[in-house]
């Protein structure tokens, strides 16, 4: 274990953090929102020292494996939460640490659950904290650190495969850091647009970007109680409902596009099963719906909105679906532990896991009925290794016991099953509203501390695709020699 390396990123990490919180220092400034520049002051001080300490030996062996990869990953993403969540405990904005925590594991996870009952009367730094959390953790820190850092493509690659969303990870091109640059040149660009068209369409400017943050991550976070339902705008709905559906889409299919490689996009099954499923589950709910709403159009643009946000594990709301038919709600459900693709900045289990997932069982059936055959598994083409298979079977079966776990432990909290089951799923695949007390129009505020730390391990482990937090429990990762 090179534990020089990963204190050496680690602390660098943190330096990236201290130069992402001075933008909203900045803005707390500008509106002089004195205790919020306050708290963003001492936190970005907290944040350089820590990493000026753990990145001031640069280490003569910069080699990282797969368990570093794992491992800095994993820390990394608990360390920034903790540090993260200091300016909301420190301005006062949100009462007691744990809750602080939830709120900013919340965001960085691109979860969008939140403990907050009132958002709107918060200052416009803390608001702005909350949504740019989502923008960071969307893309992943450790990509952007690859993006910027001189570190060097030995081995780094491991940290991109430990972080990034999906079975699948591959290189754009030969070096890592390239693509790291293209993959966040996509990120932002996605992003401009979305909130020039917002702008354009008479959001105020504050709104568009923060909305524009939330949305590029996927996480869901807004800067009004009622979510985007507050606009009462088709065209914000139509506009957000787009990108949301964009940014659920692998990154690499865009970085093709702009190749003009439109054959081996349209190639590409996991995109085609996405698009497929987005627009049967929208034609099923806007029907289910029809006698809620007193235009089709008004059905159509609620369905699709609720079904973009669910699947792209983006969260945001312009109705209370609870209220929707049971066929509607168990729908959406299903999507919400689906998720959308792999590569993307979305959560859940992702629609490529899903596809080997059905070739998987027609093998075996194909397998019973001629025993001598031999059926290979293909996604785009190309044959899926047994490595993959395996992968895609472990995190599935590691994905419901974690799901059925953490179910147990918040049931101590003695709320009503649909409650905790929604509430679990719709953080371990980083969704964020949930059914029942933990649905589209309610929070999490209820759920004891225990309960809240249990579910911001479930954020993190969905974020992180469950094993670099796994990793860091395995005794034998920590040993000299490892096998």
């Amino acid at each position: 274990m090179n534990f020089n390396m990963i204190a050496y990123i680690l602390g660098n990490i943190i330096r990236i953090e201290a130069a992402l919180l001075a933008v909203p220092a900045f803005i707390s400034i500008w509106y002089q929102e004195t205790k919020a520049a306050s708290a963003f002051v001492v936190t970005i001080t907290a944040c350089l020292m820590v990493g000026t300490v753990l990145a001031s030996r640069e280490p003569e062996n910069k080699r990282i494996y797969g368990r570093e990869g794992f491992v800095v990953v994993a820390l990394s993403w608990i360390v920034m939460s903790v540090l993260g969540a200091l300016p909301f405990y420190l301005s006062g904005s949100i009462s007691g640490y744990i809750n602080c925590l939830f709120e900013t594991v919340s965001g960085f996870t691109t979860t969008g659950a939140s403990i907050l009952q009132e958002i709107e009367t918060l200052p416009k730094s803390i608001q702005f904290w909350r949504c740019f959390t989502h923008w960071i953790g969307g893309m992943g820190i450790l990509v952007f650190m690859l993006a910027i850092m001189p570190l060097g493509d030995e081995r780094t690659m491991h940290l991109m495969k430990a972080e990034a969303p999906g079975p699948l990870v591959s290189k754009l091109v030969p070096k890592v850091k390239s693509t790291a640059k293209i993959l966040y040149t996509i990120y932002i660009v996605l992003t401009l647009v979305e909130m020039i068209l917002l702008f354009a369409g008479g959001m105020p400017f504050f709104d568009s970007v923060v909305h524009a943050l939330s949305t590029a991550g996927t996480g869901g976070f807004s800067i009004k109680n009622s979510s985007i339902a507050a606009y009462n705008s088709a065209y914000f709905e139509y506009v957000i409902t787009a990108f949301m559906l964009l940014f659920g889409v692998n990154f690499n299919l865009f970085y093709l596009m702009l190749m003009k490689d439109f054959k081996n996009v349209w190639k590409n099954e996991e995109l085609r099963y996405y698009i497929a499923i987005v627009c049967i589950a929208t034609a099923l709910i806007t029907i289910d719906i029809s006698r809620y709403y007193p235009t089709v159009e008004g059905c159509f643009r609620h369905a699709i909105f609720q079904v973009a946000a669910i699947m792209s594990t983006t969260g945001f709301v312009t109705a209370n679906f609870d209220l929707w038919p049971e066929f509607s709600k168990t729908l959406l459900y299903c999507l919400l532990l689906l998720g959308a693709c792999g590569g993307s900045t979305a959560g859940g289990i992702k629609v490529s896991r899903f596809v080997i997932l059905l070739k998987m069982i027609r093998r075996e059936i194909s397998h019973i009925v001629h025993p001598r055959s031999v059926n290979l598994i293909k996604l785009d083409g190309c044959k899926v290794d047994e490595d993959s298979i395996r992968s895609v079977m472990g995190f599935i079966i590691l994905y419901a016991l974690i799901l059925l776990g953490s179910f147990m432990l918040i049931s101590l909290d003695n709320f009503d099953f649909i409650t905790n089951i929604t509430a679990v799923t719709t953080c371990l695949s980083n969704v964020g509203p949930g059914l029942a007390m933990a649905g589209p129009v309610e929070n999490l505020s209820f759920f004891s501390g225990f309960a809240k730390l249990v579910l911001c391990m479930d954020m993190l482990l969905g974020r992180l695709e469950i094993f670099p937090i796994i990793m860091l429990f395995a005794p034998s990762i920590w040993r000299k020699s490892y096998m």
